[in-house]
C-alpha cells in the first residue's frame, strides 16, 4: 500500500521492523499472504486508495491454512534485522482487474458471552419443562417427609470471626487539676448524714430537707460559740453544694413521677375508688338498688349506737319532710271524699341526691343538657349567659355518674353555649351552637379540647344565636342530620365533611296579626316591619315521622313545618303572648304537644287543632323549659325562674303534683328527665345541676294513653 500526494511524491510511512526473508513467518486466522498484490492510486484533495485481490492470491491462502503448524520455525528477530528498505511503485490497477470478480467466504467465529444468568424459571413449553416439573415434585416431597426423618440432621456451625482492628484517634490533652478547700468537722458530718439519707417521695423529701436544715443551723450554732472560722469560704464548703444538688435531684425525680402515664392512670383509679365509696349511698339510690351498710363500722357498740340515733334522726326529719308536704301537695280530690284522711295520703315528693357543680362552672348558667345516647351516665352540659349585656366564654362539659365532682371532658368555648345534643350514629359526636351563631362538633373520646369541626370557615353561617339543635335520623335511622334553629330566622341543615357548611331548610316569615275589627271601627296603619323574618327560637321533630318538626318563634307563634316544604307552613298555632322558649311532642300521644313561654304560661295543644287544648299557669314568672317523662303520657317537668314543677295530667291540671323552690338570687333554666330511672335534673343561673330523686310518683300503664 502507497500514499503519493498531489505532487505524485510517495508519503507512504515506512515500518520500523523488517523480517528476514529466509524465516518462516507464522499464520495466524485467515491473513492474507504476501504474495497479494496491492494497488493504490491518488485522487481528490485527501487522497484515496484502490484494493484488489487475485484469485491465485485467494487459493494461496486457502493452501496456507491447511499448512502444518509443525513447520513453522524460529521467528525470533534481531536488532540488526531490523531494516529500511525502499518500495518500488507498483503498476496501477487496469479495467479488467476491476471487473474481476473475487470470491469472499464468510464463516462463523466461536461465540463469546460477556453476561450469563441463568434462569430460575422455565416455559411450560420447552423441551426440560417436564424434567423440572419432576425435579420440584422430588423435592417438594422430601421436604414433606423432612420431619421426623432419621436422613436429616440439624447442626450449627460457626463462623470464622474477623481479624479485630486497632485504631487511635488524637484527642486533646487532659488537663489534671489539684483543688482544696478548707471545712470543719461539723461539716463533714452533715455532708455524710445528707448522702445516707435517700427520701422515697416529694412531701418526704421536703420534711426530711427540713429536719436536716434546722439540725445543720443548731449544730452550727454550737461549734460556732466555742470557736470562731475566720475562712469566709468555710460558710458555702460542701454541705450547701449538696443540701442544693439533692433539691435538685428530689424536683426532677418528683417531676417525672407526676407526669408519668402511668401515675397519671393511678390517680384516676384511685379517685375512681373514693368518689364510689363517698357517693355509694346516693348512686345506689339513683339507679334504684338497695343502700348496703358496712358490717365493720356496724360491729362496734359506739358506731352502732351513734348510727342508730342518725337513723332515727333521718326518720324524724323524714316524717316531718313528709307532713309538711302533705299539707303542701294532697291532692284536693281527696280532701273532698271524707273517707280518707291526711295520714292515708302519700304524696310524691323530691329528694335532693347530688350536685354538678365545680369552680369553673361557677358562675356561668346553664341553658341546656343532653345525655349520650348510648352510655346512660354520660351527661353533657353547656353554660352560658342569656343575657346580651352579660356574655362570657362558654364551656360544654361531660358530666359521668362516677366522679359528681369534676367533669370527664371540659370544651372551652370562645362563645356562651347555647345548644348541645349527641349524636345517635356516632355517639362520640357533640354539637355545639353558641351565641354568635357558629356551630361546632367536639370528639368526647379526645383528651383534646379543640373542635373537631367548626363552621368558622362557612359563608352561610347563622348570623344570630342558635338556641337549639338536634341531630335527626332519616331513612328509618340509616342517615342522620344536624338540624338548627337561629334567632335569623332560619331552619338550618348541616353537612359534615371536611368542613361545616349548612343549606336553608326554611325561613320563617313573619305572620300578620288577626284582629277582630269591630263595626264603626277605623283601620290602623300597619308599622312597617323591621325584618321580614320571625326570630326561631324552638323546635321538635315529630317522633314518628321526621319529616314533620314544629318550630317556635319569638313572636308567639308555633308554626307546623314539613322537611318537603321550604316556603309554606303546614299549620300556625296562636296562643302565647311573648315567644316560645320550648315545644316538645309528647312521646306516646304522638297528636298532642307542648310549650311554653315567657308569658307565664304552658299550653298543651292538638296538632290539628289551632286553638289551645289547656292551658297551665301556676305562677307568675317566665317558663324557660319543659320535657316530657319517658315513663307516663300524663308527667312532664317544667322549668320556672322561681321553682321546678312537676305536673300529673292524670291527677291534676290545676296545680303541679311536685314543687322545688329555687334558691334565693338563683333561677332555674333548664330540666331534664333520666333516661334509665325515676330522677330528675334541674339546671339553674348559677352552674349548678341538681339532681333529685322522684318518690311516690305513681307511674300508668304504658297502654293508658
Amino acid at each position: 500500500l502507497q500514499v503519493v500526494d498531489e505532487e505524485g511524491k510517495d508519503v507512504t510511512p515506512h515500518p520500523l521492523f523488517h523480517p528476514d526473508p529466509n524465516a518462516a513467518v507464522p499464520r495466524q486466522g485467515k491473513t492474507l499472504p504476501s504474495s497479494a498484490r496491492f494497488g493504490a492510486a491518488g485522487a481528490g484533495p485527501y487522497g484515496s486508495s484502490r484494493t484488489s485481490i487475485s484469485n491465485a492470491s485467494t487459493a494461496e491462502a486457502t493452501q496456507d491454512e491447511t499448512a502444518e503448524p509443525g513447520s513453522q520455525q524460529d521467528t525470533t528477530v534481531t536488532s540488526s534485522d531490523v531494516q529500511v528498505k525502499p518500495v518500488e511503485m507498483k503498476e496501477e490497477l487496469t479495467e479488467e482487474d476491476l471487473d474481476r470478480s473475487v470470491d469472499l467466504y464468510l464463516t462463523e467465529m466461536e461465540t463469546i458471552w460477556m453476561l450469563d444468568v441463568p434462569s430460575v424459571v422455565a416455559s411450560v413449553e420447552s423441551e426440560d419443562a417436564g424434567r423440572i416439573l419432576e425435579r420440584n415434585k422430588i423435592y417438594t416431597d422430601i421436604c414433606k417427609t423432612r420431619p421426623g426423618n432419621d436422613r436429616f440432621v440439624e447442626k450449627m456451625m460457626q463462623t470464622i470471626n474477623g481479624a479485630a482492628k486497632n485504631k487511635e484517634v488524637q484527642c486533646d490533652q487532659i488537663v489534671m487539676e489539684d483543688k482544696g478547700v478548707t471545712v470543719t468537722s461539723w461539716d463533714l458530718y452533715d455532708s455524710f448524714n445528707v448522702l445516707e439519707k435517700n427520701p422515697t417521695s416529694k412531701a418526704g423529701g421536703t420534711r426530711a430537707t427540713t429536719r436536716k436544715s434546722s439540725k445543720l443551723h443548731t449544730t452550727k450554732e454550737h461549734h460556732q460559740t466555742t470557736s470562731v472560722c475566720s475562712d469566709t469560704d468555710s460558710t458555702t464548703s460542701p454541705t450547701m453544694v449538696l443540701e442544693s444538688s439533692v433539691h435538685e435531684e428530689e424536683d426532677c425525680h418528683s417531676g417525672a413521677i407526676l407526669t408519668s402515664d402511668n401515675f397519671q392512670q393511678d390517680l384516676f383509679f384511685m379517685e375512681r375508688i373514693l368518689m364510689e365509696n363517698i357517693f355509694q349511698p346516693k348512686l345506689a339510690v339513683y339507679r334504684q338498688f338497695p343502700v348496703l351498710i358496712d358490717p365493720d363500722v356496724t360491729s362496734d357498740t359506739g358506731t352502732a349506737a351513734a348510727t342508730k340515733e342518725a337513723e332515727q334522726r333521718e326518720q324524724g326529719k323524714e316524717k316531718k319532710d313528709k307532713e309538711e308536704q302533705k299539707e303542701a301537695f294532697v291532692n284536693p280530690s281527696i280532701l273532698s271524699d271524707g273517707k280518707k284522711s291526711l295520714e292515708e295520703v302519700v304524696s310524691p315528693s323530691l329528694e335532693r341526691l347530688w350536685s354538678y357543680i365545680c369552680d369553673l362552672t361557677n358562675g356561668h348558667s346553664v341553658s341546656s343538657m343532653a345525655w349520650s345516647k348510648v352510655n346512660p351516665d354520660l351527661l353533657a352540659v353547656g353554660y352560658g349567659a342569656f343575657d346580651f349585656k352579660e356574655q362570657k366564654k362558654g364551656l360544654a362539659c361531660c358530666w359521668s355518674l362516677k366522679n359528681p365532682m369534676w367533669p370527664e371532658r371540659i370544651f372551652q368555648c370562645e362563645h356562651s353555649v347555647t345548644a348541645l345534643d349527641f349524636s345517635t350514629a356516632r355517639p362520640n359526636l357533640l354539637a355545639v351552637g353558641m351565641y354568635n351563631g357558629s356551630v361546632a362538633i367536639y370528639d368526647v373520646r379526645s383528651r383534646n379540647d379543640a373542635a373537631l369541626l367548626d363552621s368558622g370557615e362557612s359563608t352561610n353561617k347563622h348570623t344570630g344565636p342558635v338556641w337549639q339543635l338536634r341531630w335527626v335520623e332519616e331513612d328509618r335511622g340509616k342517615a342522620e342530620r344536624l338540624m338548627c334553629i337561629s334567632a335569623d330566622g332560619r331552619i338550618t341543615t348541616w353537612f359534615i365533611q371536611k368542613r361545616l357548611d349548612c343549606a336553608d331548610l326554611m325561613k320563617i316569615k313573619r305572620t300578620k296579626r288577626e284582629e277582630k275589627k269591630l263595626p264603626g271601627m277605623k283601620e290602623r296603619k300597619r308599622e312597617a316591619l323591621i325584618s321580614q323574618q320571625a326570630a326561631g327560637m324552638c323546635f321538635d321533630f315529630h317522633p314518628k315521622d321526621t319529616n314533620v318538626y314544629l318550630a317556635g318563634t319569638e313572636e308567639g307563634h308555633i308554626h307546623k313545618c314539613s322537611c318537603s316544604s321550604t316556603e309554606q307552613f303546614l299549620e300556625t298555632y296562636r296562643g302565647h303572648k311573648g315567644p316560645v322558649y320550648k315545644v316538645a311532642w309528647n312521646p306516646f300521644s304522638t297528636d298532642m304537644f307542648l310549650s311554653c313561654s315567657a308569658d307565664w304560661s304552658i299550653i298543651l295543644w292538638h296538632q290539628d287543632s289551632q286553638t289551645p287544648f289547656l292551658t297551665l299557669n301556676s305562677t307568675t314568672a317566665v317558663v324557660h323549659d319543659i320535657t316530657w317523662s319517658p315513663k307516663s303520657v300524663f308527667v312532664f317537668a317544667a322549668a320556672n325562674e322561681s321553682r321546678g314543677e312537676i305536673w300529673d295530667l292524670g291527677v291534676s291540671v290545676l296545680n303541679p303534683v311536685i314543687s322545688c323552690l329555687a334558691s334565693p338570687g338563683e333561677k332555674f333554666t333548664s330540666v331534664l328527665f333520666a333516661t334509665n330511672t325515676d330522677c330528675l335534673l334541674v339546671g339553674d343561673s348559677k352552674g349548678e345541676v341538681s339532681v333529685f330523686k322522684l318518690q311516690n310518683l305513681a307511674v300508668p300503664s304504658a297502654d293508658k294513653v
